[in-house]
């Protein structure tokens, strides 16, 4: 049995599965307040379907891109409960998951807002990585999905999806403002168990910095 957590978008989301089985699924949108909501999120679902949390084998959780502080609190809050349970945390990618969420066949691209001229991208062909996850200026991140998706029809998902979509007017764009944890979950029961604990997935310095003395 799974749980799955995220915490890098603009959601607080949990998913629980037994095998196959999707017993619960919630997303509750907000930018702020996850480190206060996920936690409680966790156990409500849980109680909800009647899992006790000891009956978990596995914790699935997203490791960014995304917001700084959200995947923060959804890793320490993962790799903490994994810890006090002795089961594996495993880490899901937020574009890999975004990917995942569009069920869509064939050439798939997550693609997030980086702000500041930038996207985070990661193409996808049947689910296989054609490329890693990378933070891009807008033109480079077109001229990448130019080459890779030329073969044919193409789904871009997520925040960053229209600033690249000229360049495949063909293209299916999708702008959902989080991952499915479903998706999420799944992405992570079919791998195996890891030999450390997830690492956060930053992909760039913050811009934010702490003014000179």
């Amino acid at each position: 049995m799974i749980l799955a957590l995220d915490t890098c978008l603009a959601a607080s989301s949990v998913a629980i599965l037994d095998g196959d089985t999707v017993l619960a699924a919630r997303s509750e949108p907000m930018t702020r307040g996850h480190q206060e909501r996920i936690a409680v999120l966790a156990r409500e679902v849980a109680a909800e379907v009647g899992v006790r949390f000891a009956a978990l084998t596995r914790i699935a959780v997203t490791v960014g891109p995304g917001s700084f502080t959200g995947l923060r609190v959804g890793l320490s809050f993962a790799k903490g409960l994994a810890t006090a349970l002795s089961i594996p945390c495993v880490g899901v990618n937020t574009l890999e998951a975004l990917a995942a969420s569009a069920n869509a066949t064939g050439l798939v691209a997550g693609v997030l807002d980086a702000k500041m001229g930038q996207v985070y991208l990661q193409v996808f062909d049947g689910g296989k990585a054609l490329m890693a996850p990378d933070a891009l200026e807008v033109g480079v991140a077109a001229a990448r999905l130019a080459e890779l998706c030329s073969g044919g029809p193409a789904t871009l998902v997520g925040s960053g999806a229209p600033l690249v979509a000229d360049v495949l007017p063909e293209a299916t764009v999708l702008t959902p403002a989080y991952a499915d944890p479903v998706a999420i979950a799944r992405l992570a029961a079919a791998r195996p168990a890891p030999s450390h604990s997830p690492r956060p997935l930053y992909l760039r310095a913050p811009y934010a910095v702490a003014p000179a003395a």
